[in-house]
């Protein structure tokens, strides 16, 4: 069911609800334009929503560079990070004033990369980001008192490193996905180049755009594909994970985002082929209802996690008709 929505400033490619209270009501979505020319320039905008009453009530915007990826932290400290087209990860606290309301403030900005940064992703401390980066490589930055510090990077891939995340039980294994229809894993804690835990290059037959560990189930990792398939790995052998269930769904998988309350249920941005809702379990995995009510690529996507979260508050985005919508599945998620 639709609740609300409104268009951007901007090609639209991502969105996020806080997951920490007092700020479950806040949802950020960002945006990538490229202007061409004889000297072409990406620009980008991140927005701060608040959707109480599920409204999309704006409360401040940021003028930025072209972005590609934000993220939360998974600490209670309102952190946003940013990666951008300039090479660039950037922070953002939450302010609040009497006056003003919410507001996001940037604390911390570093260039890491002579290439565009893509894909970020916090560590279960907040304390480090990986980023995948254009030219192959992959970056882990530490996040301490405002400070970002590059500690590891090295090149894994040929091509696009489209999304790198970390395991959510081992905070030394990172996964990245790339152009080259690679997924790996590294382990980081020393010359992580050296120390690849494991590469699958057959499973995936285009590129690897997006992994989602499963917070349920700590030897699950989901990922997306331009190949239009969603598929969910078993892996606790970790040198030899396990395809064990492959859902087709008609559209290059660019995101993929877990319930927060219900185990096996995912919400996939399938680019060409809009949002589906995805149930996965017992070894198989099943569309449980579709969304189509965007006109271009289905990019950005995520729940609302705040302390109503049955009612199952989602957030889309889609690139070139710069819509947000906000919506409520229709499916019964407890079944």
């Amino acid at each position: 069911m639709d609740a609300a929505h409104c268009y951007l400033e901007g090609n639209a490619d991502a969105v996020e609800f806080c997951p920490h209270e007092p700020y479950a009501n806040l949802l950020a979505a960002s945006t990538y334009t490229l202007q061409e020319g004889d000297l072409p320039s990406r620009s980008g905008y991140i927005y701060l929503f608040d959707v109480e009453h599920s409204r999309l009530n704006l409360l401040h915007k940021v003028d930025t560079t072209g972005v590609f990826d934000i993220r939360w932290s998974r600490g209670g400290d309102g952190a946003l990070a940013q990666a951008d087209a300039d090479g660039c990860l950037r922070v953002y606290k939450v302010d609040e004033t009497q006056d003003k309301g919410y507001s996001l403030r940037e604390v911390a900005g570093e260039k890491i990369s002579s290439s565009m940064c893509l894909y970020l992703d916090w560590d279960q401390s907040s304390s480090s980001i990986v980023v995948g980066l254009s030219d192959g490589s992959a970056s882990v930055v530490s996040f301490t008192d405002s400070n970002l510090e590059t500690v590891q990077e090295w090149k894994g891939h040929d091509f696009e490193v489209w999304t790198a995340s970390f395991d959510l039980n081992n905070p030394s294994l990172v996964y990245t996905g790339s152009d080259d229809c690679k997924f790996s894993c590294w382990d980081i804690r020393d010359s992580p180049g050296d120390n690849r835990v494991f590469q699958n290059s057959k499973a995936h037959t285009m590129g690897v755009c997006c992994i989602s560990p499963s917070p349920s189930d700590p030897y699950s990792v989901f990922t997306g594909s331009y190949d239009e398939t969603l598929r969910v790995w078993d892996t606790r052998s970790v040198s030899r994970p396990v395809n064990e269930v492959s859902v087709s769904l008609g559209g290059g998988v660019w995101r993929i985002k877990h319930h927060p309350s219900v185990s096996g249920v995912v919400l996939a941005a399938c680019m060409h082929n809009g949002f589906a809702v995805v149930k996965v379990g017992g070894g198989k995995g099943e569309v449980m209802e579709r969304y189509d009510k965007h006109e271009s690529l289905a990019y950005g996507a995520d729940w609302y996690k705040g302390k109503d979260e049955k009612r199952s508050l989602v957030a889309t985005c889609s690139f070139y008709d710069k819509l947000l919508r906000l919506w409520t599945p229709e499916t019964d998620m407890s079944l």
